[in-house]
């Protein structure tokens, strides 16, 4: 049985937590502790970011209600978000959810790649945006674009280097081929299919919101 997340309003809390942190104010929806609660939560940020807009408003009586209670006794907000995870068994995930399956589907872009732990599918998007910044010549460790996204996702400039690469041979327009197997073919391969074929603008656009994960 596949676990279908309703919105709770013990939610609420963690949400006011993350909002109240400094500076405080609405934060990015692909900031790094948006999408950890997103995870936490299995709720995609986006739908997270639309009820921290419901905390910056104070949309409803009930988060007007929990907004009194705990936006000036930050030590009272802890305690209850503690509480909180303690209660849906956030320290024993394994036996919150035993015998649960969670049908994950943002969750995976997030994790890191069984054919290269050092990326995720989120990384492998801002690759494949820069991908079309740049020209085949350019894709080279040495170019400032690439050092700098390989700055940004911590980790070596020749691993950016190896996904531009079997980008190439994804992309129709190059009709690129290698006898010899890549290890990230697959996960590219999904990537593209994903995004290769879209406006690019779109993917720009995207790429930028998921770099706040890395800042």
């Amino acid at each position: 049985m596949a676990r279908n997340t309703v919105w709770q309003d013990d939610y609420w809390l963690p949400i006011m937590q993350i909002y109240l942190r400094k500076p405080v104010g609405v934060k990015p929806t692909y900031s790094r502790d948006m999408v950890n609660l997103s995870l936490e939560l299995h709720i995609a940020p986006p739908l997270l970011a639309a009820r921290m807009q419901q905390v910056a408003t104070l949309s409803t009586p009930r988060v007007e209600h929990f907004w009194q209670s705990y936006a000036e006794n930050p030590r009272r907000l802890a305690r209850a978000v503690r509480l909180w995870r303690e209660m849906r068994g956030f320290g024993l995930p394994d036996m919150f959810y035993n015998g649960v399956e969670v049908n994950e589907t943002f969750e995976r872009d997030f994790r890191p790649l069984p054919e290269e732990p050092s990326l995720t599918p989120v990384a492998l998007i801002l690759i494949l945006d820069l991908y079309f910044r740049l020209t085949p010549i350019t894709m080279v460790a040495e170019t400032p674009e690439v050092t700098e996204l390989a700055q940004l996702l911590k980790v070596n400039a020749s691993l950016v280097v190896s996904a531009l690469e079997t980008y190439q041979l994804c992309d129709p327009y190059l009709h690129r081929s290698s006898s010899v197997p890549h290890p990230l073919s697959e996960p590219c391969q999904e990537i593209w299919q994903r995004f290769g074929n879209g406006e690019t603008e779109e993917l720009s656009t995207f790429a930028e919101e998921l770099k706040e994960y890395y800042r």
